[in-house]
């Protein structure tokens, strides 16, 4: 395993910036593309820095791997790049668990040199903390001046010209969204307490936001917020064995953050990847149906619920993972949204794990023989 630099082991989760800060600095010092105003990086060197390079690049005397750190679709990051390159925001949409979070910050990153840029949308998400608040003891001491102005994420970002970040949008109530339709148009914030009274953005201010497919229709976005962004859609992986390697990818990453030393399992890896992947597309390889089920059954999850079974090895002394622990934190997954879905679990064990059990044996037969903790 990889271990963590001096700055990473500051915290509990390292910002893109940082957890990447040595990729970052390589790709700037070889970047001789065409830049927008103010963006850290070129177009073409975001594209690398989360797309990956094939070649490595030399960086203070030493060849440098630019490693893939997204997962999907090519097209749709380089459509991202371009779109945040203009006038319109980006809005990324998708099922839960899709990525469009990390997507988010690693744009983000690449483009401001920052992450943390960020408003995290809910329903009590209110115009204060997009925009910008005040310290009222110096209000009441010096009244409105700039001195006394608490800028949020929004400010934040026109007045220094870097992106912010927008989470889970319809989440928060509609006039909030709403209140981003004048500031995308005009790049132009109302400060109508200040004698000044404007804030224009700088160059380098975008907004990215991401919203789940599934809290459509919660606040619901009104057209003429829609028609600010640029939409693209994340969507789940489809491929079994890109899923596998994300699931060891993200499980290793959380493994030497949390200093836990333990080797990384590929065939648990697969049998979970192909597990996910079957309940989240209603079928087999082989082509028998499945009853498809309300829980998201996205590859974060598919993550989560790896990396849970692998702790409890770890901190419990265990020579390695045990698929009794894996089959109860899938269960426990799978469960959380609707009871209903135990039966439906049940019957691909009785149905799909069942025959590779005797078809192909190993693992296989071992996590059918885990079905009695399906309670």
């Amino acid at each position: 395993m990889a271990k963590l630099s001096k700055e990473e082991k500051k915290f509990i989760k390292p910002p893109v910036e940082i957890r990447y800060a040595e990729e970052l600095a390589a790709i700037k010092a070889n970047d001789k593309g065409r830049k927008p105003e103010n963006w850290f990086l070129s177009p073409k060197a975001v594209r690398t820095f989360i797309l990956g390079s094939q070649e490595p690049i030399e960086y203070k005397g030493e060849q440098k791997t630019i490693s893939k750190k997204f997962f999907g679709n090519d097209a749709l990051v380089e459509r991202c790049i371009i779109t945040l390159a203009g006038d319109r925001g980006l809005m990324l949409v998708g099922e839960p668990g899709t990525a469009k979070t990390m997507l988010s910050e690693l744009l983000s990153a690449a483009i401001s040199g920052t992450s943390t840029n960020t408003i995290q949308g809910t329903a009590g998400t209110t115009e204060d903390m997009i925009k910008y608040s005040w310290n009222y003891a110096l209000l009441l001491a010096k009244g409105p001046v700039k001195e006394a102005l608490v800028p949020s994420p929004l400010y934040t970002g026109m007045s220094k010209g870097i992106i912010t970040r927008f989470e889970e949008i319809t989440r928060t109530p509609a006039e909030i969204q709403d209140s981003l339709i004048s500031v995308m148009s005009d790049k132009v914030l109302n400060i109508p307490e200040l004698e000044e009274g404007l804030l224009f953005a700088n160059p380098g201010f975008n907004i990215i936001g991401t919203a789940n497919i599934r809290d459509k229709g919660v606040n619901e976005m009104s057209s003429a917020l829609k028609r600010r962004f640029n939409f693209e859609t994340v969507n789940p992986i489809q491929n079994v064995k890109l899923e596998k390697q994300i699931i060891m990818n993200e499980v290793e990453q959380s493994a030497i953050a949390d200093k836990i030393e333990m080797s990384i399992d590929t065939d648990v890896a697969e049998l979970l990847a192909i597990t996910y992947h079957e309940l989240r597309e209603g079928v087999s390889e082989t082509g028998v149906k499945i009853d498809k089920l309300t829980a998201v059954m996205s590859t974060a999850e598919a993550v989560s619920v790896y990396y849970q079974t692998l702790s409890n090895a770890w901190y419990y002394e265990e020579d390695e993972i045990q698929l009794s622990e894996l089959t109860e934190n899938l269960y426990n997954a799978v469960c959380k949204d609707s009871r209903d879905d135990l039966e439906k679990l049940r019957g691909y064990f009785n149905t799909v794990v069942r025959t590779r059990a005797e078809e192909v044996g190993g693992i296989w037969k071992e996590f059918y023989k885990t079905r009695k903790y399906l309670k």
